[in-house]
């Protein structure tokens, strides 16, 4: 049987405008746990390790825009979501307001709800769109 891409972890890669600004955002504000990069890539690069062997690798690339659709989310289970979002909060994010009504989305106070799960999407220091949602 042929391996496939699914037995293996997956890692988000970001662009961002000012990588110094981009680790410290990640490591003091999402408290994600930076990692070496050997080599000569390791200076216009950020690694981060997040739960169950996710990765983060962010690049600094000044002038690329940020994109405009979700582009890192995280996994909560029901019961961290709100203890989760109030630490956010307390760290300074602000959670972005959609009324999407044409996919049924519709966030209060920053945060959607729908069939019992929460929702909620910020940008981080580079303007990249990141997510948490109840698992």
């Amino acid at each position: 049987m042929m391996a496939s891409l699914g037995d293996y972890p997956a890692a988000a890669v970001l662009r961002a405008e000012d990588l110094v600004r981009a680790k410290k955002f990640y490591t003091d504000v999402l408290g994600l746990k930076p990692r070496d990069v050997p080599g000569p890539a390791g200076e216009g690069m950020g690694m981060f390790t997040a739960g169950d062997g996710s990765m983060v690798m962010i690049y600094e690339r000044p002038g690329m825009p940020a994109p405009q659709n979700t582009a890192l989310g995280f996994g909560l289970p029901a019961d961290k979501f709100d203890e989760v979002a109030a630490a956010l909060r307390a760290k300074g994010v602000a959670f972005e307001d959609y009324d999407l009504p044409e996919i049924g989305l519709k966030t209060v106070n920053g945060i959607a709800e729908f069939e019992g799960f929460k929702a909620a999407w910020f940008k981080d220091s580079e303007d990249n769109i990141v997510n948490i949602a109840s698992m």
